[in-house]
């Protein structure tokens, strides 16, 4: 077992002298995780299969839930995303249009789909940490699933199955690239880019 079996206090805000205002953008949740898909130590954990962004109540919701099911000599759990660190800036109520970037709210921590969260692991079996883990994945912002190293394995096979044996000709590729019924110009770049996978609510096990 590890020495801290427990999930870390995260904090509100970054440890940074100057604040640097960014621009809400949303090519930090939009498309694929290319980190943080694979588990580190443990066993089991939680998938987003959905982007979004993780506020600080969110990460201690999941900290004192996980924290109070299981019992650490026998479990431990790990974070798998970074602390907040985005800033996201709010005017107050009254203020007129204009004047700049209103002052700093709140910050948040961008996750994409296909990334693991958090993940749970030691003496104990799926079965064991699975309700916990459902629980915390419905409070999320964004579409999760409790998965463990198994499930996630044939879900990316099933996934790589399925492109390598469609049969149905009329693929989303084949549709863009031949316009049909003028279906580009309802799409944005970010469909033609990801072919219409990372949309909406969408799911690993779903996608094709």
């Amino acid at each position: 077992m590890k020495e801290r079996p427990k999930l870390r206090f995260m904090n509100k805000a970054p440890d940074i002298i100057k604040v640097v205002k960014v621009p809400r953008s949303l090519k930090d949740i939009r498309g694929p995780a290319l980190q943080g898909r694979d588990f580190v130590e443990g066993q089991y954990g939680i998938l987003a299969l959905g982007g979004g962004y993780l506020h600080w109540g969110h990460f201690e919701m999941m900290r004192l839930t996980l924290n109070r099911k299981f019992d650490p000599h026998v479990t431990f759990s790990n974070w798998l995303i970074e602390a907040p660190h985005k800033p996201i800036t709010r005017k107050g109520l009254g203020q007129r249009m204009g004047g700049g970037k209103g002052a700093v709210d709140h910050y948040v921590t961008p996750v994409k789909a296909d990334q693991l969260i958090v993940e749970v692991g030691g003496r104990c079996e799926f079965s064991e940490v699975l309700p916990v883990l459902i629980q915390v994945a419905k409070k999320l912002p964004f579409p999760a699933k409790a998965v463990s190293r198994e499930t996630l394995k044939e879900l990316q096979e099933e996934l790589e199955e399925r492109k390598k044996n469609n049969q149905n000709p009329w693929t989303f590729e084949r549709l863009v690239t031949r316009n049909m019924m003028g279906c580009r110009k309802y799409l944005s770049p970010y469909d033609l880019q990801f072919k219409g996978r990372y949309w909406g609510k969408n799911c690993l096990k779903d996608r094709v």
